[in-house]
């Protein structure tokens, strides 16, 4: 929220206010049953060096985030907020579950090509230690499986003619994301 214009504030204020918004050409759209999340990069730096310190997040930190917000949101927008949640990053079996959702969605698009998809717990392990990233969260997962493995596996289905029922096996040797 905090890379946001400035007018989004105003119009942010106005929903949180008066559960509604209007339009310029005066049309009104309710927001009294929605829930509106906003996400921050603003302490995160702060909360890393506790987990990496404590553990967990430390009273101490939560106020050192909070005084940053309020440096840098009007108080007027910080008190229409009705709670403040700290995450700490995720650890790895959650990073693995993002994956193999993320995989399933791909094996889903290939099974409707009459293809399947198996990949080796050493190339799970690989992803989750090559496309997590504690600073950016999940969203580099689906970047690295689609630069990593989509790519490989486009270009294996390109350069072959596979038979239907195929299975292609993405594994992980020496370091590097093999497709056989």
């Amino acid at each position: 929220i905090e890379k946001a214009h400035p007018d989004v504030f105003n119009i942010l204020l106005q929903i949180l206010d008066d559960g509604r918004i209007t339009d310029s050409l005066g049309k009104t759209v309710d927001f009294k049953n929605t829930i509106i999340i906003l996400t921050s990069n603003l302490g995160a730096d702060i909360i890393m060096n506790d987990i990496q310190k404590n553990k967990k997040i430390t009273a101490e930190t939560k106020d050192a985030v909070n005084a940053i917000l309020k440096q840098h949101f009007r108080p007027e927008f910080l008190n229409r907020l009705d709670d403040i949640i700290m995450f700490k990053p995720l650890e790895k079996t959650e990073v693995s579950k993002i994956v193999d959702l993320l995989l399933q969605k791909l094996e889903d698009r290939l099974a409707e090509k009459q293809l399947k998809l198996e990949v080796t717990q050493k190339a799970k392990k690989f992803i989750v230690e090559n496309g997590y990233d504690e600073t950016f969260g999940a969203r580099p997962l689906k970047r690295f499986i689609q630069s990593t493995i989509e790519t490989m596996v486009a270009r294996k289905i390109l350069s072959e003619d596979l038979a239907p029922n195929t299975t292609i096996v993405v594994d992980e040797q020496n370091g590097e994301i093999v497709v056989k």
